[in-house]
């Protein structure tokens, strides 16, 4: 992970795994990944030389021949920005899909509908989905509490680039693993 992405899942108010998302305890490490991390052998895309991929970042940021290779797949996928005039959901503010009440963050819905709508039985439409390229304005949560403490634990915004495709995500993530020495 990058720092920023990192440090927004640290936060002290909720530290979380930069994976699922689980809440961490203090002090626990993953002791099992480091060991495979370490024992697990790669080969340089640029220079075939073969190494343990604990020792890949480092390698990777002084081969000049991994470098050309990087920046060949960056090319490959860098296109021109599209200039659309269409009109952006708002991904800010969410309504309550229960009551009247109106422009709560994510956090603030998820903390709100527990206090308030914990017993509310009522299938409604989760506000922050619908506003999602990939969400369904229409389809409506069997159970909207578990729905939210599963799926809303942190913020898309954080995470996601609505306006890249996949492979720019990825050339994006790749010269920013090679930054980060």
């Amino acid at each position: 992970f990058c720092t920023s992405c990192l440090q927004e899942c640290l936060k002290p108010k909720k530290p979380v795994c930069g994976v699922c998302r689980s809440t961490l305890s203090s002090g626990s490490r993953a002791l099992d990944l480091e060991k495979q991390i370490e024992t697990t052998e790669t080969t340089c895309n640029g220079c075939n030389k073969k190494m343990y991929l604990s020792k890949m970042r480092s390698h990777a940021a002084t081969c000049s021949k991994y470098q050309n290779y990087i920046m060949e797949g960056v090319k490959a996928v860098t296109k021109e920005p599209l200039h659309n005039t269409r009109n952006f959901p708002n991904r800010f503010t969410f309504p309550c899909p229960y009551c009247s009440e109106k422009n709560f963050d994510q956090e603030g819905l998820v903390e709100h509908c527990k206090t308030f709508h914990t017993m509310d039985a009522k299938q409604v439409v989760c506000p922050i989905c619908a506003s999602m390229p990939w969400g369904d304005p229409n389809y409506r949560s069997a159970n909207f509490m578990e729905h939210l403490q599963r799926r809303h634990r942190f913020s898309y915004d954080t995470f996601v680039d609505y306006d890249a495709d996949e492979d720019d995500m990825m050339a994006q993530v790749l010269m920013r693993s090679l930054r980060d020495k």
